[in-house]
């Protein structure tokens, strides 16, 4: 397969990854605050939202996952194995990827706890938990951009104080809602 073709599939697949990414923690903040509604429209939205939760975990989420893993693996053999070790951002880059695949399967356990009924985590915490797919992917991003141009020292700092940023945001939000 062309190396344009493989990396553009791979771009395609990561977006798909991270639209779900994006999207089942917006649906499990709005499946943990239907518990406050009444029996009747707490029954209906709970069992709503389970759906969705497993459509877009199953169909989506599980093959955008595998085949970024995928494409991307295919995408070092072809372009960077012989000279592996000596790609520093790489080595980060995997990391942060390995972060993220422990953020999908956490998810898969919020979906799992929730449809048993035990909302393990609140509203606002996973508001606060929706944002670290935001904080990883930028970091991902800027490390692939980057590559080995810039010193990984400054990208992480960078990737730390947008970080601290993302979750302020967030809590200055909660409590600028809470007092509205």
């Amino acid at each position: 397969m062309d190396y344009s073709i493989l990396k553009s599939l791979h771009i395609i697949f990561v977006i798909s990854w991270f639209a779900g990414l994006f999207y089942l923690p917006r649906l499990l903040v709005y499946h943990a605050e239907a518990q406050s509604k009444e029996p009747n429209e707490k029954a209906i939205l709970s069992a709503q939202f389970s759906k969705m939760e497993k459509l877009l975990f199953n169909a989506i989420m599980i093959p955008a996952m595998f085949l970024t893993w995928i494409t991307g693996l295919s995408l070092i053999y072809l372009s960077w194995w012989d000279s592996f070790a000596a790609h520093t951002w790489l080595h980060l880059k995997l990391a942060f990827v390995v972060g993220i695949t422990i953020y999908h399967f956490v998810c898969r356990h919020f979906i799992r706890q929730f449809q048993q009924g035990k909302f393990i985590i609140s509203g606002p915490q996973l508001r606060l938990f929706n944002e670290i797919a935001t904080i990883l992917l930028v970091a991902v991003v800027f490390l692939v951009v980057t590559k080995n141009t810039t010193d990984l020292t400054q990208i992480l700092l960078g990737f730390v104080i947008f970080a601290i940023v993302i979750m302020a945001a967030v809590k200055v939000v909660r409590k600028y809602r809470s007092n509205a």
